[in-house]
């Protein structure tokens, strides 16, 4: 018999200005001959040393994406400007490669049999414990950082941002299309993040405390080891005094990215500030549902509201919200990231409608790939 493992110690939670924001894209790299994925991570990496640039730029899980990121941001304006610059380095890297950088939550063709898993111990780790699920984690999402000043208003935070996980995942949506077909979903993306085990919604905790005894009862089984190990649509990272929301797909252009941790933001802020309601854990009994609704069907999705049972569409529960913290919003700055996407709502418009009517025109996903590479290094089609 082997002895239980010895329990891990979580991480304090560490003090962050309130509202700050970070930002990740995972991101796709494709050669500029079929548009296909092409395993150049590590040569993107070494010419992106050569640039001086804010955040990071990492490897993932297999060596066709790339990660960046951007340092703590005050605003959406911040974000943009610090994913444009490193935007702006990646396209050129990329040039000489003579390979594109592509935004969007799947690559509409690749095979996952193909792809090659990046040569890391944590990567290797994760690739014997999942197997081929691994591979088919050549997948591409945003992850949004938002700062909370202690671990009690991260965690209330947390369970009342969860609400809007379905707005996230329409106005995000970017991925309808999955090994050459046409999935029905808007978000395709979200069916591969839901087959890893400790995935899904985080527990009903309020406090600290609370989450570290479930945090400790976790290490005890030997199934988590850190918070890495939860792949939850939204969770706290303690280590950067924020929670992290990571159910958005990646966009296609870095000016969409920073309108969504602008929305974010905004809606932090009036959650945070005015507290409307208190969380409980029946509001995750539509919780599913929603998130389903969303992936599926994007705007055009019903939305059940956890407190009352209405049904409504999900365009106008989005549209109701974004009246409801405008004020946040502009003080916040993010009143043009609020507006931009709000009338890309009001025309029932996003990334995974531009992919479709792309495809409905070209009849060819390697041409949406390469307009979709256009897209990101911020030529309008």
């Amino acid at each position: 018999m082997t002895e239980a493992p010895n329990p891990i110690a979580l991480e304090p939670f560490q003090k962050s200005g309130a509202l700050s924001l970070g930002v990740e894209l995972e991101l796709q790299l494709v050669n500029t001959h079929d548009y296909d994925l092409a395993p150049y991570a590590s040569d993107m990496l070494r010419l992106m040393k050569k640039h001086d640039l804010p955040g990071s730029v990492v490897p993932e899980m297999t060596s066709s994406m790339i990660e960046i990121s951007t340092g703590v941001c005050q605003s959406s304006s911040e974000v943009l400007g610090q994913l444009s610059q490193i935007r702006d380095a990646l396209v050129k890297s990329a040039d000489k490669l003579n390979i594109a950088v592509v935004g969007g939550g799947t690559h509409p063709f690749q095979q996952w049999h193909e792809q090659r898993i990046y040569d890391k111990p944590r990567f290797r780790e994760l690739s014997e414990l999942y197997g081929y699920l691994s591979k088919q984690f050549t997948i591409f999402g945003q992850h949004v950082h938002v700062g909370c000043p202690d671990a009690d208003t991260a965690l209330r935070l947390l369970h009342r941002m969860s609400r809007y996980i379905p707005h996230f995942i329409a106005l995000s949506a970017s991925s309808p299309y999955v090994q050459g077909q046409d999935t029905a979903f808007d978000s395709a993306r979200l069916n591969s993040v839901f087959a890893f085990p400790l995935s899904g919604r985080a527990p009903f905790a309020l406090t600290w405390d609370e989450f570290t005894v479930y945090f400790n009862k976790m290490t005890h089984t030997g199934v988590v080891k850190s918070m890495k190990d939860f792949y939850w649509d939204i969770r706290p990272k303690p280590e950067f005094g924020t929670i992290e929301i990571r159910v958005f797909d990646t966009p296609l252009t870095v000016e969409r990215a920073a309108a969504l941790a602008g929305y974010v933001q905004a809606l932090a802020s009036w959650l945070m500030e005015d507290q409307p309601f208190m969380p409980q854990e029946d509001d995750y009994l539509v919780y599913t549902y929603n998130r389903f609704q969303a992936c599926r069907f994007g705007l055009d999705a019903v939305y059940v509201d956890p407190a009352s049972g209405e049904h409504m569409p999900m365009r106008e529960h989005i549209l109701l919200t974004m009246h409801k913290i405008h004020d946040h919003a502009t003080r916040l700055g993010a009143g043009a990231a609020v507006q931009m996407l709000r009338a890309d709502v009001n025309r029932n418009h996003n990334d995974a409608r531009w992919l479709r009517e792309l495809q409905g025109q070209e009849r060819l996903l390697a041409e949406v790939i390469r307009r979709a590479a256009r897209s990101f290094r911020g030529h309008a089609d």
